[in-house]
């Protein structure tokens, strides 16, 4: 488990790329994301790049300077194609050394200082893509805070269902329709049944919503029939982003029985372009919150490590600006916020679960954590929460209600972990704007 802080941590650490040294930097030379890139506007290949301050170093154009050999230099050559799915296929310790070798190249008293300047690109010049091709993604239900809310809304007297304290559940969903942040998307279609109503009726969803979630790219795979073991899952982790998995709440309140959600989840979900590791998260790790009086784990979910540092100190937020905000120069305003560490169940758990039975995970898939909210109402990751079932209005700043979305609104999730001693790592936004329902849906 990857809880163990070393050189590149060291929060004395700068760079000679002086943006990369501010206090309020996402991404100081202890972070080093990856995301696929490009110019903006360009017909350019998509290419690897690695954040650092406000610019990217492009990984292409480094790989072909040669500066490194061994491992380091065959990750580097992986990282610089236009998709990481074969970096991430790499052993951690492989990229344990990349990660060494970036951290040496962009130092302040780095030798390939003066050469490198020309290889930076401006992050408000690029435009990204996904950073993997996505064979597969599943969506878990991690926060007991999010589940607890929620069922009392639907199952008052018994809000948590009797399998939730002993796997995680998740959902598997649609890969296609993933799209990185800054892609807008059309309100979805379908049919819901109105309240009071005998038969439903067929149109663009009018509960639409947000989940404020974080997302897990899988690194190596594992053999079909073969589990990932708890003692070793994280090792199959490459890095996480944030994901906005949008729900049609009419839609999948109707469709859900028996199967679960299918088209009030399948039309859109959001991630952030950059992947942070989980090495570079090491400083942040922090104990599985369960209660010392909660359920005995099953033996395949449990283990020292896990207890101990099975959870992440990540805060998270998410802000929402409307149309009319935009009209009339307002900034996002700000929702509500929560933190990862509350999960119930571990990023490790997920894998060993998810595996257990015989699944084989490749790289580049794509796990979700559910919708992370916490026990005080303002942590509330979703507006089905904060507007409870949709009985109670936001007031914005602007004047305007919501008790779900409306087109035109632009939904921004955020996050970054702090802690004395080390430095601030951020993970830049995932953010995407409802479009009206497509005029030809339904036709």
């Amino acid at each position: 488990m990857s809880a163990v802080p070393n050189s590149t941590h060291d929060p004395a650490l700068r760079s000679w790329v002086a943006s990369a040294n501010q206090p309020d930097t996402e991404f100081p030379i202890q972070n080093l994301p990856f995301a696929i890139f490009r110019r903006a506007g360009s017909p350019e290949t998509y290419r690897g790049g690695i954040a650092i301050g406000d610019q990217i170093l492009d990984l292409r154009a480094l790989n072909l300077h040669g500066p490194f050999s061994g491992a380091a230099a065959e990750a580097l050559g992986a990282a610089a194609e236009p998709s990481f799915n074969r970096l991430m296929a790499l052993p951690d310790s492989v990229l344990t050394q990349l990660r060494a070798a970036l951290s040496k190249l962009l130092h302040t008293d780095s030798p390939w200082a003066a050469k490198l300047h020309a290889e930076l690109v401006p992050q408000s010049a690029a435009e990204f893509d996904l950073p993997a091709r996505i064979g597969n993604y599943t969506d878990f239900y991690t926060s007991i805070h999010h589940a607890l809310s929620v069922g009392r809304l639907f199952r008052p007297q018994n809000p948590l269902t009797p399998n939730y304290r002993w796997m995680p559940i998740a959902y598997h969903g649609r890969a296609s329709s993933i799209i990185v942040s800054g892609q807008a998307f059309h309100r979805p279609v379908g049919q819901s049944l109105p309240a009071g109503a005998e038969r439903p009726v067929f149109g663009p969803s009018q509960r639409l919503d947000y989940e404020l979630e974080v997302g897990v790219f899988v690194g190596r795979g594992n053999a079909l029939g073969a589990p990932i073991p708890i003692t070793s899952a994280e090792r199959h982790v490459f890095g996480l982003c944030l994901l906005n998995d949008w729900s049609a709440r009419d839609l999948q309140s109707w469709e859900a029985q028996p199967l679960g959600p299918f088209l009030g989840k399948n039309f859109a979900t959001t991630i952030s372009p950059w992947i942070v590791t989980l090495e570079a998260l090491a400083p942040f790790r922090a104990p599985l919150a369960r209660a010392p009086d909660d359920l005995e784990m099953l033996a395949y979910l449990d283990s020292p490590a896990v207890r101990q540092y099975g959870a992440i100190d990540i805060e998270l937020e998410v802000t929402l600006q409307t149309a009319d905000m935009r009209a009339r120069d307002m900034p996002a305003e700000r929702l509500s916020s929560s933190n990862f560490r509350r999960a119930y169940w571990s990023i490790a758990q997920m894998l060993a679960h998810h595996t257990v039975g015989g699944c084989n995970l490749l790289p580049g898939d794509l796990l979700g954590s559910g919708t992370q909210s916490g026990p005080a109402p303002a942590e509330a990751g979703s507006l089905l929460e904060l507007s409870v079932g949709g009985t109670k209005s936001l007031t914005l700043a602007s004047g305007e209600t919501r008790r779900f979305l409306a087109d035109g609104d632009c939904v921004t999730l955020r996050a970054a972990c702090s802690r004395d001693g080390y430095a601030r790592i951020g993970f830049g936004s995932a953010s995407a704007m409802v479009l009206p329902a497509h005029a030809s849906a339904g036709q």
